[in-house]
């Protein structure tokens, strides 16, 4: 295990585990690491729809988002999705004993048909790195994590833009959908979520450094 993290490979991929939010989550080498800092994003969730039934975990990951939420929520209803096999495989273990289903599939098109205006809770940690900048990150990130989980396209936000557009067919009346994004990506992540007609804020924890654009549906 020593020899394994001091080439490189992130903690949570030698121990095979990532604390979140109070849960030991399982996470497979070369799944993308679940980050405290998305913690804030869970609590904003719980916040703005403490009584939501259907929750979906969009660009999973291990699913870590999804497994906390359904952690706190009672009896509610999880989905989690993700467009990498490996993330779906690791997340199906993570959302199990919640009732949880894991989708493979390209966003929203992952998803049964029969949750199209249900979704309480849309949280969505898509990738936010500009392509330009993946090379700049930690070698974990880049060297140990899927491209697909944090490269954002030409300015970090072509993910959040086509999820934004699509969330309105999905959410429940009063439904919520949240995006994990950057300080300076913030404004563009809004006018975003404005263009499609949710009422937005932006939540802010200046302990972990998270910025959470947080849009409800009409």
């Amino acid at each position: 295990m020593v020899a394994r993290r001091s080439s490189g490979l992130p903690l949570e991929h030698v121990l095979g585990w990532a604390e979140f939010s109070g849960l030991r989550i399982t996470v497979e080498p070369g799944v993308f690491v679940p980050r405290r800092r998305t913690e804030f994003l869970v609590a904003e969730a719980l916040a703005q729809t403490p009584d939501a039934s259907v929750v979906v975990d969009l660009c999973c990951g291990s699913g870590a988002v999804g497994a906390a939420l359904a952690a706190v929520l009672t009896g509610v209803e999880l989905h989690a999705a993700d467009i990498d096999a490996a993330a779906v495989r690791c997340a199906r273990r993570n959302v199990a004993a919640y009732g949880g289903r894991a989708h493979e599939g390209d966003l929203f098109d992952a998803l049964p048909a029969d949750l199209r205006g249900r979704v309480g809770i849309l949280a969505a940690n898509v990738p936010y790195v500009p392509t330009g900048e993946v090379g700049l990150l930690p070698p974990e990130a880049r060297d140990h994590e899927p491209l697909v989980a944090l490269d954002g396209g030409g300015d970090g936000l072509d993910v959040l833009r086509r999820v934004a557009a699509g969330a309105g067919d999905w959410l429940a009346p009063a439904g919520c959908l949240l995006v994990e994004t950057s300080e300076r990506q913030a404004p563009s992540a809004i006018e975003a979520f404005e263009a499609v007609g949710l009422v937005t804020r932006l939540a802010v924890s200046e302990e972990l450094y998270a910025h959470v654009v947080v849009g409800v549906r009409r």
